[in-house]
């Protein structure tokens, strides 16, 4: 096995927490065992993927607030939220109360663009959805908020107790995340001093080599913002402890998923990686050959998106007790 300059500093795991529509307590419940499960492995963070009008969790700060009672030790986090769904006001207030509720825990993820798909915007907005202003300034909005920075002039002469968000929790606005999937993104994300998620796609703006693309978005943060934060999120499901059905059923996955890893995809030319399936020493290996991976100390692994509660214990188990290590990380106490 090829050896890493640094040792994997913090291993987490990202869910899309799936859920059956007709019934979705327990997909919901799955999801806050697997975030306590994670904290028993050692894992140092648990993500929730946001999704709208799908059957994965709509809304991770409310599921997210579950898990701070569930949990005392692991970091929650988002990744990512799409601010064109939200009001930064009042997504600032949600955040901080969570954040409380924690102990200072949460990283939030969020990213900026119109919402999708594009006839939703009357249903989010159905008076003012052509005046909404969808760019980096949302994000901006929501920085400013998270800081502190005042909502109005006022205060008690207005019979408001305070003129910023409360409850304000200090040091969550330095936890914010950015996901992004081009270069003007990782420059931005740096310039603001956030944090950047790397995830499994980006957009081919030039040559298309998915490996490269995103070393160039990590480097380009980093120019912005040396002391930043950067996380990689890639698909990866160690099979040393999986039955032969879990195996067989993980390899039919990632092969039906390869096919759209070949070529950019769709009118903005989105570039994916492949999935990375089996034991971890051979993972290991890949991942050291990765461009990114090898400049980077942290990360959250996505779980796929349709396997059931007990593929879900069985990738994390192994992620922990043998991935993990094999990529130098130790488990947090």
């Amino acid at each position: 096995m090829p050896l890493s300059s640094e040792p994997l500093r913090k291993l987490g795991f990202l869910t899309i927490g799936l859920f059956d529509g007709d019934d979705p307590g327990p997909g919901h419940e799955s999801t806050l065992a697997i975030i306590e499960l994670g904290e028993r492995l050692g894992f140092d963070s648990a993500w929730l993927r946001h999704r709208h009008l799908q059957y994965g969790i709509s809304a991770p700060i409310a599921v997210l607030a579950a898990a701070t009672q569930r949990t005392h030790r692991i970091a929650l986090g988002t990744a990512v939220t799409p601010l064109g769904w939200e009001n930064p006001l009042r997504l600032a207030e949600e955040l901080g109360t969570v954040d409380i509720l924690s102990g200072g825990r949460l990283h939030p993820g969020v990213s900026v663009g119109e919402p999708a798909p594009a006839d939703v915007e009357d249903a989010l907005y159905p008076d003012t959805a052509r005046h909404e202003d969808f760019s980096y300034r949302r994000v901006e909005r929501l920085l400013a908020l998270l800081r502190g920075e005042p909502v109005t002039d006022g205060g008690s002469a207005t019979g408001l107790d305070s003129a910023r968000v409360e409850p304000h929790s200090p040091g969550l606005a330095g936890r914010l995340w950015y996901g992004g999937a081009t270069l003007s993104e990782a420059r931005w994300a740096g310039e603001h001093r956030m944090n950047f998620l790397l995830s499994s796609a980006a957009r081919a703006e030039g040559p298309a080599n998915l490996a490269e693309i995103q070393l160039s978005h990590l480097r380009a943060f980093r120019a912005q913002h040396p002391a930043g934060r950067v996380s990689q999120a890639l698909v990866v499901i160690p099979t040393d402890s999986a039955t032969a059905a879990q195996q067989a059923r993980y390899r039919e996955y990632a092969a039906r998923r390869l096919p759209r890893t070949t070529a950019p995809q769709g009118p903005e030319r989105t570039l994916f990686a492949p999935d990375l399936v089996g034991p971890s020493a051979e993972i290991a290996e890949r991942l050291y050959a990765h461009a990114v991976f090898r400049e980077i100390d942290e990360v959250a692994f996505a779980l796929p998106f349709t396997f059931g509660h007990d593929d879900y214990v069985q990738i994390l188990t192994d992620m922990a007790g043998a991935l993990g290590p094999a990529l130098g990380w130790r488990p947090a106490t």
